[in-house]
């Protein structure tokens, strides 16, 4: 991306909302949504930068940068972006870039965080320990891919592959309902999951498959909602309705999945870049479990692929907040 958004946004703009894409529905929707505000932590490189000033740009939300001004006008400047009418909270180092991005959010200043240059970890590090028990909720935090994959009859959800290394059952349990809330949230509807392991017979050889029995009977007992849950299933049984037929699986999920849960990080990461670099999909994605939805890009993301994370970010904030007045009301 050399001229992010901004700046020379016509051309890219109109490469973004593809009418072909699954993202341009959800950009377009995000669209509709009023005018929330995000905070973007350290983005003090073009790709970052770039990204939320096209997400302005396209009415997707407005924005508050938090970092070092002198860098921020450095990169602007050589980058031919423009930073006027933007508001800019000056901070020494990506730490306290972090740390100044969350409290934004708890003193109710916006609706939305987003990661710029900074690492990972140390975004995450400020949510969860800023100001108390930080953007913390009852959930464990994890993220969720948004995956347009060529072929595939609806946007598909990969979880999770950025955040929880190897998590155990009680994590696994929202690591799903994470995704489930998420595809509510987007309007998809109720969603077929997929608990993903090598295998579709359960095996006390392979411990993923016990995992993957046990989640689907949470499912049973109402632990986790609003979905419909199968497991274990290999990704073919997962993905090819003609996998799951020569294997006789039977299951209202096997061959339709919405929702891909991977056994732990490594291989959800893998199996999103796979789909990515070899398949030609595209992986937008947020982290959920916080109070507000948190944007991650990465520098090998698509023009397109960072202004739909944005979009689902804006439109998932949205939901949360009808979501809250409606609980208010009937309190």
């Amino acid at each position: 991306m050399n001229h992010p958004a901004g700046l020379s946004a016509t051309a890219e703009a109109a490469d973004c909302t593809a009418p072909s894409s699954h993202y341009s529905r959800l950009i377009e929707q995000a669209r509709k949504e009023p005018k929330r505000i995000c905070v973007v932590a350290h983005p003090c490189d073009d790709v970052s930068l770039g990204a939320a000033l096209q997400a302005r740009a396209q009415g997707l939300f407005d924005i508050v940068l938090v970092g070092p001004q002198a860098r921020l006008h450095a990169v602007a400047a050589q980058h031919g972006l423009s930073l006027e009418g933007i508001t800019l909270i000056d901070t020494p180092h990506s730490h306290a870039s972090a740390e100044r991005a969350v409290q934004e959010v708890l003193a109710g200043r916006a609706q939305l965080l987003m990661k710029g240059s900074l690492h990972t970890d140390e975004l995450i590090q400020a949510v969860l320990c800023t100001g108390g028990k930080g953007l913390r909720t009852g959930r464990r935090l994890s993220h969720v891919f948004i995956m347009d994959v060529p072929r595939y009859p609806e946007p598909l959800f990969v979880t999770d592959g950025a955040i929880n290394i190897f998590p155990d059952l009680s994590t696994k349990a929202d690591i799903v309902q994470n995704a489930i809330d998420l595809h509510h949230g987007l309007g998809l509807g109720t969603p077929l999951v997929a608990i993903l392991s090598a295998v579709e017979q359960v095996t006390e050889k392979i411990p993923t498959t016990l995992e993957a029995a046990a989640l689907c009977k949470m499912a049973d007992r109402g632990q986790i909602t609003g979905a419909v849950l199968d497991g274990p299933l290999a990704l073919d049984n997962a993905i090819s309705p003609e996998a799951a037929r020569i294997k006789c699986i039977v299951s209202p999920v096997a061959g339709k999945a919405q929702i891909l849960v991977a056994p732990d990080l490594e291989a959800g990461n893998m199996l999103a870049k796979n789909l990515t670099f070899l398949s030609g999909a595209q992986a937008a994605g947020i982290v959920m479990g916080a109070r507000v939805p948190i944007i991650l890009t990465s520098r090998a993301d698509s023009a397109q692929t960072r202004l739909a994370s944005c979009a689902v970010a804006s439109i998932y904030a949205g939901y949360l907040e009808r979501k809250v007045a409606l609980e208010a009301k009937h309190s």
